[in-house]
């Protein structure tokens, strides 16, 4: 007799959140984001906010104890330098960051999964921006490649992750941050990035 393999817990989160990212995606490639610099710079706009969001994530105790490296992998300040390479001002956001000090440990996971996953998709992202005469020097530092490859970078991450024990009302609670963060993106695309 054989039994199911469980599900990994980024693989549950994939399948839950597919549609979100699928409008995420069409919605920021209908505003043509790498265009000019002037879109762009838009662009990097949405991605200030959702790494704002997230920041203090990546210097939580726990999440790195849970996540060796976690501390390495934030890039709040790479999209700052972008901008301020583009001579464009930070945005003047009125909400305070989604995470503070206090967290709830399975949402923020789900929040990560996102931030993390984004990287990986920044492969193409770097390509597109290079026509623009952006690289990782200047105005494209937050889509550079991580020293090791994206994949494992990412393969790394998934694992560390997919390692951690949360019950299956913690898994629940994690897929609803990771949706919540695609939520989150979209309403800045939205702010930052109007369709004319």
């Amino acid at each position: 007799m054989t039994t199911a393999t469980p599900t990994s817990h980024c693989a549950r989160f994939h399948e839950l959140t597919h549609d979100s990212h699928e409008v995420l995606d069409k919605r920021i490639m209908a505003y043509d984001p790498f265009a000019d610099r002037q879109r762009y710079a838009a662009y990097l706009k949405v991605q200030y906010g959702f790494h704002r969001d997230v920041a203090a994530l990546f210097n939580h105790p726990q999440l790195s104890t849970l996540l060796p490296g976690l501390p390495h992998r934030g890039r709040l300040a790479a999209v700052a330098k972008d901008l301020q390479d583009l001579q464009s001002p930070l945005p003047e956001l009125d909400t305070p960051p989604v995470f503070g000090s206090d967290i709830d440990l399975p949402t923020a996971l789900g929040w990560l999964y996102v931030e993390e996953g984004s990287n990986l998709g920044g492969a193409i992202l770097y390509k597109m921006v290079g026509k623009l005469g952006l690289d990782a020097s200047f105005g494209a530092s937050h889509l550079a490649p991580h020293a090791d490859g994206r994949a494992l970078n990412w393969r790394a991450f998934t694992q560390q992750l997919d390692a951690i024990d949360l019950s299956e009302e913690e898994q629940e609670r994690a897929a609803r941050g990771a949706e919540a963060a695609f939520s989150q993106v979209l309403s800045y695309v939205e702010r930052y990035c109007p369709l004319s």
